[in-house]
C-alpha cells in the first residue's frame, strides 16, 4: 500500500516514493546587504543568523571574509546562539568569495586565501559563466576562466572543507549567448568536486519558461541533486523562476528574507518556503529542514528583519504581510466566518500570521463582529451597540477616517462605544509655535515649541509640559509624552516610528488624514492610530492622543 497523506487542499494524495530533499541557502547577510539603504551592524548579522537558524534553512552566507573589518570579525566566531540550537542542527555557515585570479596560484592569491582560511562549513565562490563577461570584465581567455574554477574548487576540497560551491554568475544570459561555454563552466565546477553548482540569473531578466527549459538542459551535464538556483527580481519573477528551476531539477534554492537584494531584490525566501511546504505540487514531492513547527515563526522572522532595518513591514507581502489574510468586503467576511477556506489559500496560523476582517465603509455586521471577537470583546450579534458602532464607523469614514490601517484607533472606538475605555486624562489645551531664527553661529534654523495642558483623572491641578522639536508634530509628541503623572511609567518606552499624511480634498480648506505608528521599545509591539482634520497639526494630535490612550488601555492602567 502506498503511503497516504492529506494535502493542503484536503485531497488525499498517493505518495509512491520518498520525497526529495530541497536545500535552502540564505544570502540575506551578503546579497541582501547590497540593498539600497541597508547597512547591517555585526550585532544585526548575528541576530539575523540566529533567526535563520530558528527557521531551519540549510545554509547561511555570512559575507566576504577579509572584505572589511566587520565581516572579518563576524567570521572569526560562530554566528549562532549555540545554547538554543541542538548540536549539528545549525545551518552551514558559508563564506563568499571569488575564484582565484588568473596568472596566480590559489596559494598566492590573498583574496582567495582570506576566504579559504575562514572558519566556515562551506565556501561559495562566484565564477563568470558568460563568455562576454570573461572577455570584458576579467580580460582573460575562456580557458583561463575554466581553469580558475577548477583550481579553486580543488583548493577548497583539499583544505578539508565540507563543501565547495560555485555561483555561475550571469549563467542564463551566458547560456543564451553561448550555450556550450556556459555548460562547460558548470560542468568544470561539478567535475572538480563542487557540492553545488548554482545557476544565477544575475541581471534578473530571465522568465520562468526560459528557466525551466534551460535548467532541464543543464541536468544533462550536472545532476539536479548538485544544482542550485539564484534569481533576482527585476521582472517580478524571482520566486516563480526559483520554483520553475525546482520543477526542472534544481535541488538548492538561494534567496533572502523579505526579498532583500540589490536593484529589485533577490528571490524572496519568505514566499518560497511556505509555498514549498503548503502547496501540494511541492509538498508532496519535496521536503526541507523547515518543519511545520518552524514555519509558524516565519512572520515573526520577517518582522524582526524589518525592525532591525528600522523600516515598516510590507503590509501586502504574501503569507507574512498584515494584509495577506485581510478581508474588506462584507459578503467575503460573512463567508470567512462560516468557512475560512472560501477566501484563504492557506491557514494564516500556519505561517504565524493572523486573519483580519477589516472594518470600513464597505463593512457589514460580520466584519465588525469578527473584529470584536479577534480583540476579545464578547458581544452578541443582536446587541444594538453593534449597529451603533457600524453607523459610527461609516460616518467617520465619510469624514476621511480609515480604520483598515489603524487597528488601535478602531479598538479604542469600539471599546468606547461599548463603554469599556476609562478617561485617563483630558487635554485642556495645546499651543504650537514655529520660529525661524539665526542660531549662535549665525545659521538660520527653524525651531518648533509646543505647550500642552493636561488634567489627569482625579487630580485637581493640571500638568503643563513644554518641549521643542524639529517640527510642530515632533514638539507636540514630546510635550504630550513628557509628563503624564502617574501614567508616565506606562509610556516611557513608547516612541513614534512612522508618520504618514494624506491630503483628502483640494483647496485651502483641505481635509488631512494622519496615520501615526508607535512602538513600545520594551515589548516590540507596534500599533497605528488615525486622526482627521482640516488642520494637519490637529489631525496629528488626535492620532497621538489615540496612541497614548491605546497603550494605557492595553497596559491595564486604571483611573482614580
Amino acid at each position: 500500500m502506498p503511503a497516504r497523506r492529506l494535502s493542503p487542499g484536503n485531497r488525499r494524495i498517493d505518495i509512491m516514493t520518498q520525497r526529495e530533499r530541497i536545500y535552502l541557502f540564505d544570502t540575506t547577510l551578503r546579497d541582501g546587504a547590497q540593498t539600497t539603504g541597508v547597512d547591517f551592524s555585526i550585532d544585526d548579522k548575528r541576530r539575523i543568523a540566529r533567526v535563520l537558524a530558528d527557521i531551519g534553512v540549510d545554509y547561511v552566507e555570512g559575507g566576504y571574509p577579509g572584505a572589511n573589518p566587520m565581516d572579518t570579525e563576524f567570521f572569526a566566531s560562530n554566528p549562532y546562539d549555540t545554547g538554543s540550537i541542538a548540536p549539528g542542527a545549525a545551518p552551514r555557515f558559508t563564506a563568499f568569495g571569488m575564484t582565484k585570479r588568473a596568472g596566480r596560484s590559489a596559494a598566492n592569491d590573498p583574496g582567495f586565501q582570506a576566504v579559504l582560511q575562514s572558519k566556515t562549513d562551506a565556501i561559495c565562490l562566484v565564477a563568470k559563466a558568460w563568455d562576454y563577461h570573461v572577455r570584458v570584465a576579467l580580460g582573460i581567455t575562456n580557458e583561463e576562466n575554466i581553469d580558475g574554477v577548477t583550481q579553486s574548487v580543488e583548493a577548497i576540497r583539499a583544505s578539508g572543507r565540507r563543501e565547495a560551491m560555485i555561483d555561475c554568475e550571469h549563467f542564463f544570459d551566458g547560456y543564451k549567448a553561448n550555450r556550450a561555454y556556459a555548460l562547460a563552466v558548470a560542468k568544470a565546477a561539478y567535475d572538480a568536486g563542487a557540492r553545488w553548482v548554482v545557476l544565477c540569473d544575475t541581471n534578473g531578466g530571465t522568465l520562468p519558461h526560459e528557466v525551466e527549459r534551460i535548467v532541464a538542459d543543464v541536468t544533462t551535464v550536472v545532476p539536479g541533486t548538485h544544482l542550485g538556483i539564484h534569481t533576482h527580481n527585476d521582472t517580478e519573477n524571482a520566486v516563480a523562476n526559483s520554483l520553475a528551476a525546482v520543477r526542472a531539477g534544481c535541488r538548492q534554492i538561494q534567496g533572502t528574507l523579505n526579498g532583500l537584494g540589490e536593484r529589485c531584490g533577490n528571490a524572496n525566501l519568505t514566499s518560497i518556503i511556505p509555498t514549498l511546504l503548503l502547496k501540494s505540487e511541492f509538498a508532496d514531492r519535496f521536503e526541507t529542514r523547515v518543519t511545520p513547527e518552524r514555519l509558524v515563526r516565519l512572520t515573526q522572522a520577517s518582522r524582526i528583519l524589518d525592525d532591525l532595518l528600522n523600516r515598516a513591514p510590507n503590509r501586502h507581502a504574501p503569507y507574512v504581510g498584515e494584509a495577506a489574510f485581510a478581508t474588506k468586503a462584507g459578503i467575503h467576511a460573512s463567508a470567512i466566518l462560516k468557512e475560512p477556506e472560501t477566501y484563504e489559500h492557506v491557514k494564516p496560523e500556519s505561517v504565524g500570521n493572523t486573519r483580519r476582517v477589516l472594518v470600513s465603509d464597505q463593512a457589514g455586521k460580520s466584519n465588525v463582529i469578527y473584529e470584536l471577537e479577534r480583540l476579545g470583546i464578547d458581544v452578541k450579534r443582536a446587541d444594538p451597540r453593534i449597529s451603533r458602532l457600524l453607523d459610527e464607523i461609516k460616518d467617520r469614514e465619510a469624514q476621511g477616517y480609515s480604520y483598515e490601517s489603524a487597528d488601535a484607533s478602531f479598538e479604542l472606538l469600539a471599546r468606547r462605544t461599548l463603554g469599556e475605555v476609562p478617561k485617563f486624562f483630558t487635554v485642556d489645551s495645546f499651543r504650537v509655535m514655529v520660529e525661524r531664527r539665526h542660531n549662535a553661529i549665525g545659521k538660520q534654523i527653524t525651531v518648533s515649541e509646543a505647550l500642552v495642558k493636561v488634567f489627569i483623572d482625579g487630580e485637581p491641578e493640571p500638568l503643563w509640559s513644554v518641549a521643542e522639536g524639529n517640527g510642530p508634530v515632533n514638539a507636540l509628541d514630546g510635550a504630550l509624552r513628557k509628563d503624564l503623572g502617574r501614567y508616565q511609567g506606562f509610556i516611557k518606552d513608547v516612541e513614534l516610528v512612522d508618520y504618514k499624511v494624506r491630503i483628502l480634498t483640494g483647496g485651502t480648506e483641505a481635509v488631512t488624514r494622519v496615520l501615526v505608528e508607535s512602538r513600545d521599545n520594551e515589548t516590540g509591539d507596534r500599533w497605528t492610530t488615525v486622526g482627521v482634520s482640516p488642520n494637519i497639526v490637529d489631525a496629528s494630535f488626535e492620532a497621538l492622543l489615540d496612541s497614548i490612550n491605546y497603550k494605557l488601555m492595553r497596559a491595564g492602567a486604571t483611573v482614580g
